[in-house]
């Protein structure tokens, strides 16, 4: 497969009665949402690493080819210096192995306080990472990181240590008027998007907007990237998030077909090849 699309979670009560079938019991969420989408971006180990017999039922719940983008935990990302969690870091990674091919690129999600001052930490720690066998990406906050030289500097480091680059699109929630159901997600930074790619694959974090056609210019610039993308060799990950989280799902599904519609040489979405699929992305 080289294109994988997916939410943020895969644990959320609010998509029972469509996404998932009324009277779904939460165990058996990811089961469900493996044969439906096929990634998901592993928001959960962020703030808690998960024990061996979590991992175990992760697999076990998931079909062949189904994969897991996890984040690397808070405790490693946000206390400051990155090279002092090496060994943390490392150990978080060994943790994950028994996911074995359902592990898909990990990526570190570095503070807005994170600033280009410490490229020599960050230098650092991607160089003790195993990113030649582990995936690995890396999303900067701190709008400085987004300016020249550091900007060059930055995606030097990533190309030659083949790291991949967080591409995170928050422009739909703040396209238009203010909406106060979109003040939780505008909690995320307003950053430019940086189409570019560092390493064999692309991670892409899309903050959808709530109203459907207020995402269509966004979403048709990002099928035609991906397109071209996916011609040169390039793995794709599209994680798509909204402030409405019970969207996220058809929007992700919207998403696919508008690939599909623009010829894109993509895997069937599996959503789409279940007998009765649900019909909420007529509904709005």
């Amino acid at each position: 497969m080289n294109f994988f699309i997916g939410c943020a979670v895969w644990s959320y009560k609010g998509w029972m009665g469509e996404f998932y079938p009324p009277g779904t019991r939460a165990t058996d969420f990811l089961s469900l949402y493996s044969r439906r989408l096929t990634t998901v971006e592993g928001n959960t180990t962020f703030y808690a690493v998960p024990n061996q017999e979590t991992i175990s039922r992760w697999v076990a719940q998931t079909p062949p080819g189904f994969e897991f983008c996890l984040k690397l935990p808070r405790d490693i990302t946000h206390t400051g210096l990155l090279q002092p969690n090496i060994p943390a870091a490392l150990k978080f990674l060994a943790g994950m192995q028994p996911l074995g091919k359902r592990l898909g690129p990990m990526f570190v999600q570095l503070p807005p306080s994170y600033s280009p001052t410490l490229i020599d930490d960050l230098t650092n720690f991607l160089v003790a990472w195993p990113w030649e066998t582990a995936p690995l990406a890396l999303e900067v906050r701190h709008f400085d990181w987004f300016k020249e030289p550091y900007s060059s500097q930055l995606t030097a480091l990533l190309e030659n240590l083949g790291v991949g680059r967080v591409l995170l699109d928050s422009r739909p929630i703040y396209n238009g008027e203010d909406d106060p159901q979109l003040h939780s997600e505008r909690r995320k930074p307003k950053l430019p998007v940086q189409f570019s790619v560092t390493a064999p694959f692309s991670l892409i974090r899309f903050i959808s907007h709530p109203i459907l056609s207020e995402n269509q210019p966004f979403m048709a610039e990002w099928v035609t990237q991906i397109q071209q993308w996916l011609q040169a060799g390039t793995k794709v990950y599209f994680f798509v998030h909204c402030p409405l989280e019970e969207r996220s799902p058809y929007t992700a599904r919207h998403f696919q077909k508008l690939l599909e519609q623009s010829g894109v040489s993509v895997p069937p979405l599996p959503w789409n090849q279940l007998e009765q699929p649900p019909s909420q992305l007529s509904l709005w």
